[in-house]
C-alpha cells in the first residue's frame, strides 16, 4: 500500500573530489544533492511510495538545479519552498585504506533552509496530506529558528494522527563542545513526540542520560533500549552496528526493537565504494516494512540489505528498488545479470 511520506531537512550540495586525491590535490569536483531528508525520501520514492521534502532552496540557478535533481530522484516538490540566497554545502574526500574519508561543511547557517523564517510552512496543511513525517537530528543542531520548524511540525503532524519518524543522527562537528549537554534535552523533547526512532545506546546514554554497566554494545543496547521505549512510549526502535575490518571491508548488523522484542539482521560484511547515505538506506527499509506490513524479522533483514547495497553505489542517495533488496536478503553477488 502506498504511503505519503515527508521528511523535513535540508538539501545540501555534495561537491566531490575524484577518485582518492585531497581537496588540496585536486582542481575539479563533482557535484549533485543529498542531505537525510533527501535520502529517505528518496529511497522511499523507489520502494513505491509517495516522497516528498519539507524544505528550502535559494532563488536562482543553484536552487533551481537542485528543484531538477530532486524531480530525477523520483521527490516530490509540492511542499518546497523557495526564498533566501544561499545553498548549504559541503566537500567529501574519499578515504583510502588507514586513511579516513572526510566531510568539510561551508556556509551551512547562511543557507536558505537554516534562514527560513516563521511562517515558511503550513504545518497544519501538510501534515494533513501526508501519513509519515521524517526528522533528523541534523536539524536540531542548526539553530533555534530550524527547532522552531522541527518541533511545530512534529506537533502538527502527531496532532492529525500520523507517524512521527525521528532519527537521532547525532553530530559531534555540528554541536561543539559540550555538545551532549546542549543537545540533550532538545533530543528529549522529539524522543517524546516520536513513535519511530532510529537510535543506539550511545545515543540512549550521552542524549538521553541512561545509564548502565554493561560493557559490550551488544548488552547495553539490550538493556537501554526497552527502557527507552518504554518510558518514552514508542512503537518501535532501530539502528545498525557497524564495523571496520581490518582488510577494510565493513560489517553492519541491524536491529528493530517492537512488541517488546528484538529482531536483529545477520550481520553483513561487504566492500564500501562509497560510505555516505547507507544510513539513510537502512531508515528506508525499515520504514518500508513497517509501512508494508512486512515482519519484524523480514523489515530487519530487508534494512539491512538495503544499507549493504547503498555502500556499492556512487552518491550519497539510495537507488535500489525493492526487488533488488530482496534479491540481495537470498544471494551474494554474482556475475553479470543477463
Amino acid at each position: 500500500m502506498v504511503k505519503r511520506i515527508a521528511a523535513f531537512g535540508e538539501v545540501m550540495m555534495r561537491l566531490q573530489v575524484p577518485g582518492y586525491e585531497l581537496l588540496s590535490q585536486a582542481n575539479t569536483l563533482n557535484y549533485s544533492f543529498s542531505g537525510t531528508g533527501v535520502n529517505v525520501a528518496s529511497a522511499l520514492a523507489r520502494l513505491g511510495h509517495d516522497g516528498s521534502l519539507v524544505t528550502r532552496l535559494p532563488v536562482g540557478a543553484i536552487g533551481d538545479a537542485a528543484t531538477a535533481y530532486l524531480g530525477r530522484l523520483g521527490i516530490s516538490g509540492r511542499f518546497v519552498a523557495r526564498g533566501g540566497r544561499y545553498q548549504g554545502m559541503y566537500f567529501l574526500e574519499n578515504g583510502f585504506g588507514p586513511r579516513p574519508g572526510r566531510v568539510t561543511y561551508t556556509n551551512r547557517l547562511e543557507s536558505s533552509f537554516n534562514t527560513a523564517p516563521e511562517g515558511t510552512y503550513d504545518y497544519a496543511d501538510i501534515a494533513g496530506r501526508i501519513d509519515v513525517a521524517h526528522f533528523c537530528g541534523i536539524s536540531l543542531a542548526m539553530n533555534e529558528l530550524v527547532r522552531k520548524h522541527v518541533f511545530r511540525f512534529a506537533e502538527a503532524v502527531k496532532a492529525a494522527g500520523g507517524l512521527v519518524v525521528f532519527d537521532c543522527n547525532y553530530r559531534p562537528s555540528l554541536w561543539g563542545e559540550g555538545g551532549y549537554a546542549a543537545a540533550g534535552p532538545l533530543y528529549e523533547r522529539m524522543v517524546k513526540l516520536a513513535d519511530l526512532v532510529f537510535m543506539n545506546e550511545l545515543d540512549a546514554v550521552h542524549l538521553l542520560g541512561l545509564k548502565t554497566d554493561k560493557t559490550t554494545r551488544e548488552d547495553k543496547l539490550a538493556e537501554l533500549i526497552p527502557v527507552v521505549a518504554d518510558a518514552y512510549g514508542l512503537s518501535a526502535a532501530a539502528g545498525t552496528h557497524r564495523s571496520v575490518n581490518p582488510d577494510n571491508t565493513h560489517s553492519l548488523r541491524g536491529y528493530l526493537y517492537k512488541n517488546g522484542a528484538f529482531h536483529l539482521s545477520d550481520a553483513l560484511t561487504f566492500p564500501v565504494y562509497d560510505r555516505i547515505g547507507a544510513g539513510d538506506a537502512y531508515a528506508g527499509g525499515i520504514l518500508h516494512g513497517e509501512l508494508s506490513g512486512f515482519s519484524p524479522e523480514k523489515t530487519v533483514r530487508f534494512a539491512a540489505a538495503a544499507a549493504m547495497l547503498a555502500h556499492t553505489t556512487v552518491g550519497d542517495t539510495p537507488v535500489s528498488g525493492e526487488a533488488e533488496i530482496l534479491q540481495a536478503m537470498t544471494r551474494t553477488a554474482g556475475d553479470i545479470e543477463r
